[in-house]
């Protein structure tokens, strides 16, 4: 074993940060008594160097010659008192908070636990180091050459939510050994797709260090969608082409520099609200093991326990500012070591937490639009999570967007023929004004969206009445029961032509609304070639072909019907605007009007009735309150956009209170015959589907 030359090395960076020359350790520890660093040989030879340096609860050395790729972890001497909420146990080896990669994959089993069978408050001395994942120290150096971020104003966004894996895993242009990967997605025919299909923005699902629960690997299943985070700074290994003990940090760079070279930003779905230790009687992984009462948040009265509003065993310890120092850190770390452009962060509510409600002045909000970092990329939010009063949709301050459930249910409800459900997508169609426009944000902070990971796919939405999750072994009890959705006479599978044509019309009409909505929309990656899972609204653990893309079943045309409805989007403003519609004449004319069938405007009684399930709307564009980036006034193409989700044709007058146009269809879910038509006349809008007409009225030469 080679002996070490130790320095006292520095407090800070936390984590091991490597010079050029040599490595600095540092940990943060309150509660220990005393730290040992753990080197490991390539043959699993552990050395172990005492920390004797402690500045402000860091605990630290140098140690020179010390480089990229060795890996090492921690072991705390410290008290175990389950009862005063302290748990060191130095019998195990402990993944550092901050560690940049991490190797190998945690064993499922008893050596992960500090207690026995029949007392959770003994402490029982195994020792895991040969179960354990390591920490390894990587190389900082990497060469972005003329990468730039996009920068793209969130008006502009067409999101699309992907899984590393899941998206590339069976694309048949991706070479075998790079298909599941940060490569993979990197791949030329992956970026194609992306830009052929017009998105701008790639949300991941999570891609920091996850672990795969113990009971899932019991029924031969894993954690595929990976909110079960525990590395805070490491993507995930599983995910790199190249190997784990560094080569995935530079793999996911890479990554990051090919889809920004294609000007696409890049999201993470990041996971800060708990991590995989779950609750008492969970592994000693981490963060338990280095100050259990640090990180984690304690119930008061009975600190064996752990306060849970995300429903996974434990949430972190946003009080103390050693836990805000690590979420902050670590963003700033993406940020500018990683180059993302933004964050999506789930169950946000439990980050921001006091009492039942969201605190817009709480300290993790303060931190944020502080930082000169941070504050300056995309945040978004899942305004729920399992606490009281969880669902906290619009109550998010300036700066932040959020995930929009409320328009999901909206538009699943109209066009599935619900009562009563006009007035509410009229709100969502134009920005969700009522949820946002109180505290000066604009409709960039709805992040619109009909479909995401965790439920039916638009294919199965709508193909199923009821979830089929029994794959997920247990017993049909996970996932959600009530989805909103409607199968079009036929559960599942069928051969039945009418049904198949109300299918493909029903996917068009969710998508055509989603991407023609005020607000930023956000795809489904899958929905726009028909992918299905089979009826699973719930496939977490679902690393296989239940949930991976299937391109070579990609349905051609509802791809080709995508990629118009976003260069739809892209070509025309009045579908992205920045500001929220007014209501009221702009430039002489209103910016934007409701009708009913015969063409006259919407009444108090009409949004009222029950029995509606047509709507029209219309969008001036010369009534569009804005200037472009370079200051020049806006001026569209002015469009009618008439829904009808009743289950028969209806015949439309096309409306002539805003003024004598030429109306041409643009685009139609379902065939509509007679392309042009002027105010005044008649037009049958088939059952279940959704016009859009574009003024095509000739200049006035003598204006």
């Amino acid at each position: 074993m080679t002996v070490r030359e130790v320095w006292p090395g520095a407090p800070y960076p936390l984590g091991a940060t490597f010079d050029g020359a040599g490595t600095n350790f540092s940990l943060f520890s309150e509660v220990a008594e005393r730290v040992d660093l753990c080197l490991f040989e390539d043959d699993g030879t552990e050395q172990r160097i005492e920390l004797l340096e402690r500045d402000a609860f860091c605990w630290h050395a140098y140690v020179p010659t010390v480089g990229p790729g060795q890996r090492y972890g921690y072991r705390v001497h410290g008290p175990w008192d389950p009862a005063a909420g302290h748990r060191c146990d130095p019998n195990k080896l402990l993944l550092d908070p901050y560690a940049k990669a991490i190797e190998g994959r945690l064993a499922p089993g008893p050596e992960s636990l500090s207690y026995g069978a029949g007392d959770e408050d003994a402490l029982v001395p195994v020792d895991n180091g040969a179960t354990s994942p390591a920490s390894v120290v990587t190389n900082p150096y990497f060469d972005w050459s003329s990468e730039r971020r996009p920068d793209r104003p969130l008006h502009e966004w067409v999101i699309y939510e992907l899984h590393v894996k899941g998206f590339t895993a069976r694309h048949p242009a991706i070479p075998e050994e790079l298909r599941g990967t940060y490569a993979g997605l990197a791949h030329p025919a992956a970026v194609d797709h992306l830009r052929d299909l017009g998105v701008n923005t790639v949300e991941l699902l999570p891609i920091h260090q996850f672990v795969h629960d113990a009971h899932l690997g019991e029924k031969g299943l894993t954690n595929y969608w990976g909110y079960n985070t525990i590395g805070f700074f490491a993507p995930h290994n599983e995910y790199s082409s190249r190997g784990d003990r560094g080569d995935q940090v530079t793999e996911f760079k890479a990554m990051v520099r090919a889809l920004h070279e294609a000007d696409i930003e890049v999201v993470l779905d990041v996971v800060y609200n708990h991590t995989a230790e779950g609750n008492h009687l969970g592994p000693t992984l981490s963060f338990r093991g280095i100050d259990n009462a640090a990180y984690y948040r304690l119930v008061p009265d009975d600190r064996r326990r752990y306060f849970d509003t995300t429903g996974t065993g434990n949430s972190l310890n946003m009080a103390h500012p050693q836990t805000l120092q690590l979420i902050m850190d670590s963003l700033r770390y993406w940020v500018t070591e990683m180059h993302v452009d933004g964050f999506r962060f789930d169950l946000a509510s439990t980050l921001a937490r006091q009492f039942h409600e969201v605190d817009r002045l709480s300290a993790f909000f303060d931190l944020i639009h502080q930082d000169p970092v941070i504050s300056q990329v995309k945040l978004i939010a899942e305004p729920w999570d399992v606490g009281e009063g969880g669902y906290q949709v619009g109550n998010f301050p300036p700066k932040w967007s959020e995930w929009n459930g409320e328009y999901r249910d909206a538009v699943r409800d109209f066009w599935r023929g619900e009562p009563g459900t006009v007035g509410e997508l009229a709100s969502r169609l134009t920005g969700s004004s009522d949820l946002y426009q109180s505290d000066a944000r604009h409709p960039v902070a709805s992040i619109n969206f009909v479909t995401a990971h965790d439920g039916f796919t638009l294919r199965d939405l709508v193909s199923y009445n009821e979830k089929h999750n029994e794959a997920n072994g247990e017993g049909g009890a996970d996932g959600e029961n009530h989805n909103r959705s409607w199968n079009c006479g036929a559960e599942g599978d069928t051969d039945d032509p009418a049904v198949l044509a109300c299918r493909a019309a029903q996917q068009r009409n969710l998508l055509a609304t989603l991407l023609l909505s005020q607000g930023v929309p956000m795809v489904l990656a899958g929905d726009e070639q028909g992918r299905t899972q089979g009826g699973n609204n719930n496939a977490y653990c679902q690393d296989n072909e239940v949930s991976w893309h299937d391109w070579e079943a990609a349905d051609r045309d509802l791809l080709a019907f995508t990629r118009r409805l976003v260069q739809l989007r892209r070509d025309h403003p009045t579908f992205r605007r920045r500001r929220f519609f007014q209501g009221r004449p702009i430039r002489g004319t209103v910016d934007v009007g409701w009708c009913k069938p015969d063409g006259t405007e919407m009444d108090d009684h009409n949004w009222a009735d029950d029995h509606a399930r047509s709507l029209g709307l219309f969008l001036n564009g010369e009534g569009i309150n804005d200037v472009d980036s370079r200051g020049q006034v806006l001026v569209d193409d002015s469009f009618l956009v008439l829904l009808n989700a009743y289950h028969e044709d209806i015949t439309w007058t096309l409306p002539t209170q805003w003024g004598d146009r030429t109306w041409t269809v643009e685009l139609a879910t379902t065939p509509t015959p007679e392309p042009g038509h002027g105010v005044g006349a008649e037009l049958v809008v088939p059952a279940r589907s959704l016009v859009v007409l574009i003024d095509t009225t000739p200049d006035d030469p003598t204006s």
